[in-house]
């Protein structure tokens, strides 16, 4: 039996920061969303609540969450209310640990408004602390291990880039974005090509440039004649832990070698210390639950300082 070498150590990264994306990417989102939920007005908003009465409301955790999508929840409040005037606490950003009952944002202005952008502004929220949390939980326990946990196409219709964006505030690795950016050949690939050597082969020449090339294997025998086909970055697709050290033991380093199939959070570990560099989990983003936040109205009776304050501050 080959005696395999202890798994690559690593300390534990420091946080780093991500950028949001382009506003174009997920803007068309945000409209259509509010434009499901408010359709022709917020018909309750309108009927119970006096027109021009202003207030205060406050976006706080309920549990343990990783922070993300602030700018978005912003963007809601901002669009159904340019008016709104909109506060986060100094030391709360995307990537920050929280816990129940801590402040994520306020909101001073129209009650109305807030109420009529609180549902979509906390959807967003919820959805994308979700995807940062969950992933921050997996990197966790992988975090002494030299291996980075990579998502996948398996996102929500529309919020790729989101999701995206939160599973890299959660310390995870973006894999490809679309079809467009990276060339993954697949089992269908090579069973429409006709054989392995025909699509790695085609694949290998054909790429532009800059463009990394993956084969997706699964089984030692492929992995060993796509190495000798010329590629040197592999997916390896549905295999147990001792194949895939085996193939750790033969192709790595020189071989980028992803892990992929199967991979959840009670098994993470066995995979992780095969000496892979990367896992992919379609589950840092398919079966998420979103985080639990919630949008409190702060009632400020008439006539306090702050109601004051308030009316002179409103345009």
């Amino acid at each position: 039996m080959t005696a395999h070498p202890p798994p690559r150590r690593k300390a534990r990264p420091a946080p780093r920061s991500v950028s949001l994306p382009a506003r174009e990417r997920w803007q068309p989102l945000l409209d259509l969303a509010l434009a499901e939920d408010v359709g022709a007005g917020d018909l309750t908003s309108d009927l119970t609540i006096e027109p021009g009465r202003t207030g205060r409301a406050r976006i706080e955790a309920r549990e343990e969450l990783v922070v993300c999508g602030l700018a978005i929840a912003r963007a809601v409040f901002e669009a159904v209310d340019p008016q709104l005037r909109i506060e986060q606490p100094h030391a709360i950003a995307d990537g920050c640990d929280v816990g129940p009952g801590e402040v994520l944002m306020r909101i001073d202005g129209a009650y109305a408004s807030i109420l009529t952008a609180e549902r979509t502004a906390l959807n967003f929220l919820g959805r994308l602390c979700g995807v940062a949390s969950q992933t921050r939980r997996l990197v966790e326990r992988v975090s002494d291990l030299a291996v980075d946990l990579v998502d996948t196409r398996k996102t929500t219709p529309g919020w790729r880039h989101l999701e995206k964006y939160a599973v890299a505030v959660g310390g995870g690795v973006n894999h490809r974005v679309g079809l467009y950016d990276a060339v993954l050949v697949k089992d269908n690939h090579i069973a429409a090509a006709g054989s392995l050597e025909a699509a790695v082969t085609r694949a290998l020449e054909g790429a532009p440039d800059g463009v990394p090339v993956q084969v997706e294997v699964e089984s030692e025998s492929m992995a060993d004649q796509a190495v000798a086909l010329g590629c040197r970055f592999l997916l390896l697709d549905n295999l147990d832990p001792a194949t895939i050290a085996r193939i750790v033991d033969r192709h790595a380093p020189g071989v980028l070698l992803e892990a992929s199939g199967g991979i959840g959070p009670a098994n993470l570990r066995a995979f992780a210390e095969t000496g892979v560099a990367r896992i992919s989990m379609g589950a840092l983003t398919h079966s998420v639950r979103c985080a639990d936040v919630a949008l409190e109205v702060d009632l400020l009776p008439p006539g306090t300082e702050a109601e004051a304050d308030r009316s002179r501050r409103t345009p």
